[in-house]
């Protein structure tokens, strides 16, 4: 037999930010501790999707009172997910009133459905894209000044702090090497600011706000996190993420301190799309 081959075939396996192995039940019984939850996922990746709904499932289950938020929807549809949520409109009216994202279907109608099922709230918590566009093609955060009153309601208020130097936002410089802009970075940090605003507006004091994201907005505890301590400094953040490995049996040195809590998932695991 050859002794590369497993016979054990793990779909994912959790880790500490230090690089030691822990349960789900460890992080299960962690996430009611904080007053928000980031979980950062793969957005094609259907162990990241699978974990977000069973960890809601469960918690509501051990009777923790929830609200919930994602990336996925932008502001200015919140009107109509809150009609969703209330009964007040069908699916084929929701789908027509909303931008929602290709993959839905599979991997973000589970977690709105469970929110309207048990009457949990739903935060669409992103900036509407067409405003972090002019935010990277029309000069950066000055692009937002011309907006109106309703319009900045959409999005985290201005003026934004910012701070480039944060490794993840130098991490994408780099990655654009000659494409890179300071203007595209602030398109990403509107997004974090706003996400980060949502998120405070939203939380209820006797209530664990649970956000999914992807992975890079919170990765480092930096994106939404710097976002979310900047607004309020004594926040409690509890974060989670998704990363891929060709051997899972061992936490890569890349990957540590990146969250609280790693799920490591072997890098030929199916897509979503």
């Amino acid at each position: 037999m050859n002794a590369g081959f497993s016979q054990k075939k793990q779909a994912y396996q959790l880790y500490k930010a230090n690089g030691k192995k822990t349960k789900y039940k460890r992080m299960l019984k962690k996430a009611p501790t904080a007053d928000v939850v980031l979980f950062g996922e793969f957005h094609n990746n259907p162990i990241s999707h699978w974990l977000q709904l069973e960890l809601i499932q469960d918690l509501h289950q051990n009777e923790i009172q929830l609200s919930l938020g994602a990336e996925m929807f932008e502001a200015d549809n919140q009107s109509a997910l809150n009609q969703y949520l209330a009964g007040e409109l069908n699916f084929k009216n929701f789908k027509e009133k909303v931008r929602l994202w290709p993959n839905y279907a599979t991997d973000y109608a589970p977690l709105v459905d469970f929110a309207k099922q048990h009457q949990i709230a739903f935060t669409a918590s992103n900036i509407p894209r067409r405003f972090a566009s002019k935010v990277y093609k029309e000069g950066g955060f000055r692009a937002l000044d011309s907006l109106s009153t309703e319009e900045k309601n959409w999005m985290a208020p201005l003026p934004i702090p910012f701070n480039i130097e944060l490794k993840s936002y130098q991490d994408m410089l780099a990655m654009m090497g000659d494409h890179a802009t300071e203007d595209i970075v602030k398109a990403q940090a509107i997004k974090d600011a706003s996400m980060a605003h949502f998120i405070l507006a939203n939380q209820e004091k006797d209530k664990l706000f649970v956000h999914f994201n992807g992975a890079y907005h919170s990765n480092y505890y930096e994106g939404i996190v710097w976002y979310l301590q900047t607004y309020q400094a004594d926040v409690e953040i509890m974060t989670i993420t998704t990363v891929e490995q060709e051997d899972i049996s061992e936490l890569e040195e890349i990957h540590k301190n990146i969250a609280d809590f790693i799920i490591c998932v072997p890098a030929t695991m199916t897509k979503t799309y």
